[in-house]
């Protein structure tokens, strides 16, 4: 007779490649067994009527982060990660987030530092680079690669952050000698701010015009752009927070001839539009994020996407800010269009949206659900088989859901410390009730019971079968092989 330490009974096991009844057995935070019948172990959870799912893993949130403009997130790695877990997640992948005149390395390891003391979930973090200088590309980037960062952000537009082309192939032959995986926010930064100045101009301050500034050719092009800039290296590169139907087109185009170019949604362009901005006064500002909430056409454009697998994640890109003078609004009823700070919460909402929005009208099985919330996160950012998968010797991250449960979002029941949500009063059906954690039973009955720090980093490697590296042609190899002799960022 084995001897568990917990088991589950009764459940319907779904994978993002299988779904069936059985029973599972974990010892030592590790899935020792899973067959049709167990015996009980030590501790023991009946999940009748129930879905046990891989934890969710969320690879795109912004957490005790400062921002371009000097504004930090409201959520620290202590209620971020309580959030995200109440949302059914088991592991979370923010950013460390260079500032030009910053040391790479000095960022990420006070990043890791606090992420060590306050998560009570597991994790690991990308980078973002600013500041492509030799010491950042030479020296620090690809030693925090081989130490297990293997993913790095980088941006086209924000004057303080973005990368000019040249920048761009600088980081990609980095990517491409390291075996990382780059990520590409893909906006034209002279389109918005031409836009933007002559809206400025005419008196056009209020929220709804950033999304008239971010117009949707900014991000085509631009998505078009990274796409071509990482082909000239071959290397893989991920679209972030693909919002327009041409972004999505871009991406898919260039999977179907063998690229290994990625893409990625979120909640918020798929169930909110532009006209979410146009409210009284600020109110609007709560729906700002770049790039923002587009239209129906580009909603159904993205849900086709992600049922075809051109798109093959789903974020939250959680990025909390206050809707007061620390964050959205810091000059009050006068604070214009460009002054308020991008983003929306969404962490502990992404999974519970997509699962009622997607998979209860039908729009995706259960399966696919499993996919863009979980295991290819795990594959495209080095965890699977260790996480985003329900499998012997995978460590037990577990999300148990309710299918039938019935939901009416509101702030006041979540657990991030933003002060809104987007989606308040939004009825969704299906939520996780029990969340289990490298074999803790740290969420159940909407109680939590996981202290500060318990969360584990995971060292990640290279960008798994999703973005297996394929051998560069004879023209793209002769190029990186003369990278390391060129200055960087020269």
């Amino acid at each position: 007779m084995q001897n568990f330490d917990l088991t589950i009974h009764n459940g319907r096991i779904v994978t993002d490649v299988d779904e069936f009844n059985g029973d599972i057995g974990i010892r030592a935070g590790k899935i020792a067994a899973i067959a049709p019948s167990l015996p009980q172990g030590t501790r023991h959870i009946d999940a009748t009527g129930r879905l046990v799912m891989p934890g969710g893993i969320d690879s795109h949130c912004h957490i005790e982060q400062l921002s371009s403009m000097g504004v930090m997130c409201a959520d620290d790695w202590y209620s971020a990660s309580v959030s995200a877990a109440f949302g059914g997640n088991t592991t979370i992948v923010p950013f460390a987030a260079q500032h030009r005149g910053d040391s790479l390395k000095d960022i990420a390891e006070r990043y890791a530092a606090s992420a060590a003391a306050k998560s009570v979930i597991d994790y690991s973090y990308h980078l973002i680079i600013t500041d492509p200088t030799p010491q950042t590309l030479d020296h620090e980037l690809p030693a925090l690669i081989r130490a297990g960062i293997t993913s790095f952000k980088v941006f086209m537009t924000y004057d303080k952050m973005k990368l000019d082309d040249k920048q761009l192939l600088d980081v990609f032959a980095v990517a491409a000698r390291e075996g990382a995986l780059p990520m590409v926010h893909a906006e034209n930064n002279d389109v918005i701010a031409w836009i933007a100045r002559h809206l400025l101009a005419a008196g056009y301050t209020a929220p709804k015009y950033h999304a008239v500034a971010h117009d949707p050719n900014a991000e085509d092009e631009a998505t078009q752009r990274a796409i071509r800039l990482a082909s000239v290296l071959e290397v893989p590169v991920m679209i972030v927070h693909v919002s327009t139907q041409g972004g999505a087109q871009a991406v898919h185009a260039a999977r179907a001839v063998g690229a290994p170019v990625f893409g990625e949604t979120c909640p918020h362009y798929l169930l909110l539009t532009a006209d979410d901005l146009d409210l009284p006064s600020t109110e609007g500002a709560k729906f700002c994020c770049s790039p923002p909430p587009r239209d129906p056409a580009s909603q159904e454009a993205l849900w086709q996407s992600l049922q075809s697998g051109g798109l093959t994640l789903l974020s939250s890109d959680h990025a909390p800010y206050r809707y007061d003078e620390t964050g959205k609004i810091p000059y009050g009823d006068k604070t214009t269009f460009k002054q308020m700070a991008n983003g929306m919460p969404g962490l502990e909402t992404r999974m519970p949206l997509l699962f009622s929005e997607g998979v209860g009208k039908g729009r995706i099985d259960l399966q696919q659900f499993v996919a863009l919330t979980s295991a290819n996160h795990a594959r495209m950012y080095g965890m699977y088989p260790r996480k985003g998968a329900l499998a012997e010797g995978s460590d037990a991250d577990i999300a148990i859901w309710d299918p039938h449960k019935t939901v009416r979002i509101a702030w006041q029941d979540l657990h991030d410390a933003v002060g809104y949500t987007p989606y308040e009063g939004r009825e969704v059906r299906g939520w996780p009730t029990t969340v289990i954690s490298r074999g803790e039973v740290i969420v159940d009955g909407g109680k939590l019971d996981a202290e500060r720090g318990r969360g584990s980093f995971i060292a990640r490697g290279q960008p798994g079968p999703l973005a297996e590296p394929r051998e560069p042609s004879p023209r793209a190899a002769f190029l990186r092989k003369i990278f390391p002799d060129t200055q960087a960022g020269a």
